[in-house]
């Protein structure tokens, strides 16, 4: 299975939509999506993943199904250090790096800055179960901290799936599942979060997914009926870099490095 996550477009945050520039991303974007054979795809509801969405689905001519747990996941803190009041994640490095919570995987919501907004805990354990009630249909069952295939083969396949690999087991592009989700920068570093088993807090200070960006994720179902989602990459703007378009830095605190192909 392939779960592709892709941030909406350059927004224009004061009107829930699209800057004239996130219109040009999008555009980019959907040329990009419809050479994709997907079996479903999913988006928040708010406007400028929609927006982003919309031109996708007008360019492959399918429909989305609306997830009102993709919304940002915005539960507003106050910094301790810096007095900002905001997104539960910009903490200032001298801040997050000595908190021991936000290294520990399940404990990261008992923070104190995190308490001072209690929403935080419910709403992050709400979006896994929902994430997982979706997965659950595609046959992939939660099991503690990875997934189970009910029916798989009981087979260790030893193999990498290089090009020639005699792994019968491997997924072909032809019979598996491929899902997308239009959302956020927050909500899909708690998507990431759950299925990779890292602290919520650490991962949208480790990466930054510009606007219209692709995160793909692949299952290895290399043991038993056992499943794990791993990267195969993160925050990936090809399709800006054929377009001529520049990266877009909302959500950043650096110029992001401009190349194109």
């Amino acid at each position: 299975m392939k779960i592709i996550l892709i941030r909406h477009g350059d927004p224009d945050y004061a009107n829930d939509s699209l800057t004239e520039k996130g219109r040009r991303e999008a555009t980019l974007l959907a040329g990009r999506v419809a050479k994709w054979k997907v079996t479903g795809f999913y988006s928040s509801p708010l406007g400028r993943a929609v927006e982003t969405a919309s031109f996708c689905m007008k360019k492959s001519d399918r429909k989305i199904i609306m997830c009102d747990w993709l919304k940002e996941f915005y539960f507003p803190v106050t910094d301790p250090v810096s007095g900002r009041f905001g997104v539960p994640w910009d903490f200032v490095p001298s801040f997050r790096t000595n908190e021991p919570l936000f290294y520990d995987r399940t404990g990261w919501p008992g923070a104190k800055v995190m308490q001072s907004a209690p929403e935080i805990k419910d709403k992050y354990s709400e979006v896994c179960t929902e994430l997982d009630k979706l997965l659950a249909k595609y046959g992939y069952l939660r099991d503690g901290g990875f997934y189970r295939v009910p029916g798989k083969k009981e087979v260790f396949i030893k193999e990498t799936a290089a090009p020639g690999s005699t792994a019968a087991s491997f997924h072909s592009d032809e019979d598996e599942d491929v899902i997308v989700m239009f959302c956020h920068l927050g909500i899909i570093s708690v998507l990431l979060s759950h299925l990779l088993g890292i602290p919520f807090p650490l991962v949208p200070h480790s990466f930054y997914l510009a606007p219209t960006s692709v995160t793909i994720l692949g299952s290895e179902e290399r043991w038993s009926n056992e499943a794990a989602f791993r990267i195969q990459v993160a925050g990936d703007t090809t399709h800006l870099y054929t377009g001529g378009e520049p990266i877009s830095c909302a959500g950043a605190y650096f110029s992001a490095f401009q190349e194109y192909i």
